[in-house]
C-alpha cells in the first residue's frame, strides 16, 4: 500500500479517498479495510456533515426507525435492538458512529470537498477546506441530499406565504391550522401528506404525473427490475432516476386508509403560483399558507466537474461504478445504487475494482479534451 506519506506544499498522498460517509461510503470504507488498506494512511475518509449518520442525521424528528422502509444492515455488523419509536435520525447516526469505531475508519469531519482535478503522476487532487489530498482512486459516495431539487413555476416569487422542501421539512406541527400544497408524487410527498393531514386545515396533493400504486409484495424480482431500469439509464449518461420513480408507490395499511379519506386524492401540477396560492389554467384555484415541495434531489457530484465527467445527456457514463470517463473514478450510491442494499453491494464491487487497478504499473486515463463536459453490536435504545 502507500507509503509516500505527506508531499510538499501541504498535500498528502493516499492510495484512496472516499467523500462521504453515508451508507455507500462506510460500506466502501469497511472494504477497503478488509482488503488490508490502513485508514489515514492508504485511505481517508472525508465528510461533510458535523457528525456520523450520513443524511439520516437531518431526517425530521417525526421519521421514527419504525417508520423506515428497507433500511439494510452496514456489511461486517448489524443493527440491533433499536425502538422503533425513537427518530430514525438518532438510530442510524449512532449505529454510524457505533460502525465507525468499531471498524477504525477515522472519517475526517467536517471536511467541505471543494474540487477534484487532474494532478502530477496520474493522481487526481482532492482539494478541500482541510487541505489537499492527491489519490490514485476516488470514491464518490456523496449521495443527493445536499442539492435538493427546486423546480420553478411562474409567480413563484410573489407567493406570500411559505415554501419549504423535503430537506427542510420540521415536521407536522409544524403545519397545524395551515393550508398546505404538496407537491410531488414519490414516496416523501405521500408520507408529508399522511402526517400533515390531521394537523392542517386543509391539504392538497398536486405531481406533474399520476401516481403509480403498486400493489402486492415488493419481492426480489421486481427489485431487480427496477434498478435495472435505472441502470440503464446510467449506463447511457443519463441522470439517473429514482429507484421509487419505477417501482411505483408502495401500498401500506396507512396508504390504504389515506386514499380512502381522500388525503391521497391527486390534483394535475398548476399552471401558476399566486400571492396567496395556486391557480390552473382552466380557472381553478387554491388558496394556501404553505407550498410544501417534495420534489426529490439531484446527485451531488458538482465538485467532480473539472474532470468532466458528464456525457451529452447530462448524467455521468458508469461501467459498474466506475465512470467510463475515468477508471480512477467510482460513484457508489449513485443511481441503481442509490437503495441501502445496493450502497452496500456498490461498495464492494468498487473497491474489488481499485484493487485491480492499483495493481496495474499504468492506467490509462482519457485526456481531458478528449472528454465531454460480521458481529453483531447493539444500538442504545
Amino acid at each position: 500500500m502507500n507509503d509516500i506519506g505527506v508531499r510538499d506544499a501541504g498535500v498528502t498522498d493516499v492510495d484512496v479517498v472516499v467523500v462521504g460517509a453515508g451508507q455507500a461510503g462506510l460500506s466502501s470504507a469497511y472494504h477497503l479495510r478488509r482488503k488490508g488498506f490502513e485508514p489515514g494512511r492508504d485511505f481517508v475518509v472525508l465528510d461533510h456533515a458535523p457528525r456520523p449518520g450520513g443524511a439520516w442525521q437531518f431526517r425530521w424528528p417525526s421519521l421514527t426507525y419504525g417508520k423506515v422502509h428497507g433500511m439494510h444492515a452496514l456489511p461486517g455488523m448489524e443493527l440491533t435492538g433499536a425502538d422503533p419509536a425513537r427518530p430514525s435520525s438518532e438510530v442510524i447516526g449512532e449505529y454510524f458512529a457505533a460502525y465507525e469505531d468499531r471498524f477504525g475508519l477515522h472519517v475526517r469531519r467536517p471536511v467541505d470537498v471543494r474540487r477534484v482535478r487532474e494532478g502530477a503522476g496520474g493522481r487526481l487532487l482532492v482539494e478541500t477546506s482541510a487541505g489537499t489530498w492527491a489519490t490514485r482512486a476516488l470514491i464518490n459516495a456523496t449521495g443527493t441530499w445536499d442539492r435538493p431539487f427546486w423546480p420553478r413555476y411562474p409567480g413563484q416569487e410573489t407567493f406570500r406565504g411559505r415554501q419549504v422542501h423535503t430537506a427542510d421539512y420540521p415536521g407536522p406541527e409544524a403545519f397545524r391550522g395551515k393550508r398546505v400544497v404538496v407537491v410531488g408524487g414519490g414516496a416523501s410527498g405521500t408520507q408529508h401528506l399522511m402526517e400533515i393531514a390531521p394537523y392542517a386545515a386543509a391539504t392538497w396533493w398536486v405531481t406533474r404525473r399520476p401516481p403509480v400504486f403498486a400493489d402486492g409484495p415488493f419481492d426480489e424480482e421486481r427489485g431487480r427490475a427496477a434498478v435495472a431500469m435505472v441502470e440503464e439509464r446510467v449506463r447511457r449518461g443519463l441522470p439517473p432516476l429514482s429507484v421509487v420513480s419505477v417501482t411505483g408507490l408502495a401500498v401500506t395499511d396507512a396508504v390504504r386508509e389515506a386514499r380512502a379519506n381522500g388525503v391521497l386524492d391527486r390534483l394535475p401540477m398548476f399552471d401558476r403560483i399566486t400571492p396567496t396560492g395556486v391557480e390552473w389554467d382552466d380557472g381553478r384555484r387554491i388558496e394556501a399558507d404553505v407550498i410544501l415541495w417534495a420534489t426529490g434531489f439531484r446527485a451531488a457530484v458538482d465538485h467532480l466537474a473539472p474532470l468532466r465527467l458528464r456525457e451529452p445527456g447530462g448524467g455521468i457514463r458508469l461501467d459498474g461504478t466506475r465512470a467510463a470517463a475515468d477508471p480512477r473514478v467510482h460513484l457508489v450510491g449513485y443511481g441503481p445504487s442509490a437503495s441501502t442494499i445496493g450502497a452496500n453491494r456498490a461498495g464492494r464491487a468498487a473497491v474489488r475494482d481499485i484493487v485491480r487497478l492499483l495493481g496495474d504499473e499504468a492506467v490509462a486515463v482519457p485526456a481531458p479534451e478528449a472528454r465531454v463536459a460480521g458481529a453483531e453490536v447493539p444500538v442504545p435504545a
